[in-house]
């Protein structure tokens, strides 16, 4: 359930040589997240349905949800839970179509104008992206900073993931901004300890999310 989301774990096997996307997911998973997308930009689709079966397999044993990035085809045939796409990928209402009013729906938005957009499409939450700059995406759009995520955030009704050079450092800003959930990449695939990282990343979001409602 998207309610209890807090970290939510991107796959990237290139980022960090050596780990595969099978490997960050069950690093993730013992480290206590309740959700992974499984990204993969330049596999074939052969790999890339045998990757995801394997870690559909994987995450519905710890009951974790599994969102697949932008390929709906390659969603539907290993039962994933959900799919998140871009703004340059297949539109979010095309999506609610195909994946159906059960799954998850994620859409990617750096303004206002993105996020409404999509919550009206149908989309279940909102990427927000990237909040600061980041090198794992070179193609991202220009960093929404902490007033533009908490102008998304205010913006919508549905959930927002914030995601884009987000660690354990500035976190409680991110979270005060509006951000339901925290979606890190080299946060926890380039840590010397990914299941530590995933460990310390749940524990701030979880105090952050303490400190709001507690006052």
């Amino acid at each position: 359930m998207i309610s209890n989301w807090d970290l939510y774990l991107v796959t990237d096997a290139k980022v960090y040589p050596g780990r595969s996307h099978v490997d960050e997911v069950e690093a993730a998973i013992a480290g206590g997240a309740r959700v992974v997308q499984f990204r993969e930009k330049q596999m074939n689709d052969r790999d890339m349905l045998n990757i995801g079966t394997t870690l559909r397999r994987l995450t519905a044993e710890a009951d974790v949800d599994f969102i697949v990035n932008n390929r709906v085809d390659i969603a539907l045939a290993v039962d994933a839970d959900g799919v998140h796409v871009g703004q340059e990928d297949l539109p979010a209402s095309l999506v609610r179509r195909l994946v159906g009013p059960k799954g998850i729906v994620g859409v990617s938005a750096s303004t206002s104008e993105e996020a409404i957009k999509a919550e009206r499409d149908g989309a279940d939450y909102i990427g927000a992206s990237p909040v600061f700059s980041t090198g794992t995406k070179t193609d991202a759009p220009r960093p929404t900073g902490l007033e533009g995520l908490r102008a998304m955030a205010d913006a919508v009704n549905i959930p927002i993931v914030a995601i884009g050079g987000i660690s354990v450092g500035n976190i409680d800003g991110v979270i005060s901004a509006g951000a339901d959930a925290v979606a890190v990449i080299s946060a926890v695939v380039c840590a010397p300890d990914m299941v530590k990282a995933s460990k310390e990343l749940i524990s701030k979001i979880r105090a952050a999310k303490r400190r709001i409602q507690d006052v």
